[in-house]
């Protein structure tokens, strides 16, 4: 068993070695754009009320740079109403600039749409949670996000002629 593993890795880095590995790095991440409202704290003060309808909203957007370097961003909006009103809005661009060699032009959008967001949404979701949380409310936990889902969707809406999710 042992050789056939062994025959099965070989061939593998044989295949691999025919093309140069994509060498993808991360040069910065920064908070590009932040707000958070409170509008009617006053009205909330009266108690905690009914658990909030939560409207969340995220879209991925790339662009080059220049030579190899690349801006990956996830803007994401959260809303939180309830019968009062607004309770809190949050929106925010999270982006990293990833230098990436040795990738094909058909790789390059899936990568910068899907790899790239998804190394940066660890840190979006906490500054999600600390952000909400010091404003005054229960922490904001939020869910993994499938990025190839949402890369996924966003091409089937271009080919089918409708508008994409994020330009």
């Amino acid at each position: 068993m042992t050789d056939t593993q062994n025959g099965s890795d070989n061939t593998a880095m044989a295949q691999e070695g025919d093309a140069p590995a994509i060498q993808a790095q991360v040069v910065a991440q920064y908070i590009k754009d932040l707000s958070f409202e409170n509008p009617n704290v006053e009205k909330l003060l009266s108690g905690p009320g009914e658990n909030p309808n939560m409207k969340l909203e995220v879209n991925v957007n790339a662009r080059r740079m220049k030579d190899d370097l690349y801006e990956s961003a996830i803007d994401f909006t959260a809303h939180a109403t309830n019968q009062t009103g607004t309770i809190y809005q949050l929106e925010v661009v999270y982006a990293g600039i990833f230098q990436i060699k040795n990738i094909s032009e058909e790789a390059l959008e899936p990568f910068l749409l899907i790899n790239c967001p998804a190394l940066l949404f660890p840190y979006l979701r906490r500054l999600a949670s600390d952000l909400t949380r010091e404003g005054g409310f229960p922490p904001l936990l939020l869910d993994p996000i499938d990025f190839a889902s949402l890369y996924m969707r966003r091409k089937q809406q271009e080919s089918g002629g409708e508008a994409p999710l994020a330009s």
